[in-house]
């Protein structure tokens, strides 16, 4: 089992930047790829961001690459998402999840944290 908590989610305006922090405990939390998603009102959860075990590789979804930006401190078991120049449809809940095969699909993540609200005011 992995449990994974979310952080740094909030109010900010377009234009603006978050940190978002996911910390893991539980199973060896550098075996697992690491994953951002995020679901807003109405809609399916998206993939946003990717991270392999030894964070040599990273994804970053269409439309978001540029601004935001994965990374992870195995010596912490905290994975990060940096996101910057935030706009209004960034705004959603964004999901951390681990997952033990490399992959941006959603259903390849078995575990995933509650979320966080991030909200981007126009």
């Amino acid at each position: 089992q992995v449990q994974l908590v979310e952080s740094g989610g909030g109010l900010v305006q377009a234009g603006g930047s978050l940190r978002l922090s996911c910390a893991a405990s539980g199973r060896t939390f550098s075996m697992y790829t690491m994953g951002w998603f995020r679901q807003a009102p109405g809609k399916e959860r998206e993939f946003v961001a990717r991270i392999s075990w030894s964070g040599s590789s990273t994804s970053i979804a269409n439309g978001m690459s540029g601004r935001f930006t994965i990374s992870r401190d195995n010596g912490k078991n905290t994975v990060y998402l940096q996101m910057n120049s935030l706009k209004p449809e960034d705004t959603a809940v964004y999901y951390c999840a681990a997952s033990s095969r490399d992959s941006y699909l959603r259903t390849a993540y078995e575990y995933w944290g509650r979320g966080t609200q991030v909200t981007v005011s126009s």
